[in-house]
């Protein structure tokens, strides 16, 4: 089977500013610096770009299906004015109580979106800002990278230990792929 080359990359806290009350519309949904650059770079040099998110609002009742889609609609537009195409979005709808397969730390939106794209995971990087983020993306048996973006910071600091690459920003993550290291 053929498959695509992609990088993968949680939403919050990694594209955009995250917030403890959630993004529930598309004017709280704000691009951290350089993160729709990145995808363009990701795009320019032969990458196509899935976002995978948890988004317990759904859930929590804090926004509907029709608000998520206006904020992934806001997030396509600024990415494209940047010269970025985002692929695809996998969401889990779940809240944090759930037992789906696809909130991560579970592996389940990784494996849906290889399958749909035809991605080989071993040869994928997924780049997030939460400890979670990093276990989906081993579960899966994809690449992690951790941003100190987001909860980068504090997933560094309670897990002082980690072996996964880490960048400052998205950015910088994406200059590090794009340049063959």
């Amino acid at each position: 089977m053929d498959t695509n080359r992609f990088v993968l990359l949680d939403r919050d806290g990694v594209i955009n500013y995250d917030s403890e009350d959630f993004i529930k519309s598309p004017d709280e949904w704000l691009p951290i610096a350089g993160s729709l650059e990145a995808i363009a770079l990701l795009n320019a040099h032969g990458y196509q770009v899935a976002v995978i998110t948890n988004q317990s609002g759904l859930a929590r009742g804090l926004y509907d299906i029709a608000m998520l889609t206006r904020i992934h609609d806001k997030m396509h537009c600024l990415a494209a004015e940047h010269g970025g195409i985002i692929t695809a979005i996998y969401f889990c709808p779940h809240g944090t109580d759930s037992t789906c397969d696809c909130r991560k730390p579970k592996p389940g939106l990784l494996l849906q979106c290889a399958a749909e794209q035809r991605i080989n995971l071993s040869e994928t990087v997924l780049i997030g800002d939460s400890y979670r983020d990093l276990q989906a993306a081993s579960a899966a048996g994809a690449l992690p990278i951790l941003v100190k973006t987001g909860n980068g910071e504090q997933t560094l600091n309670e897990h002082p230990n980690l072996t996964t690459p880490v960048f400052d920003t998205l950015y910088d993550a994406a200059k590090h792929l794009v340049s063959g290291q």
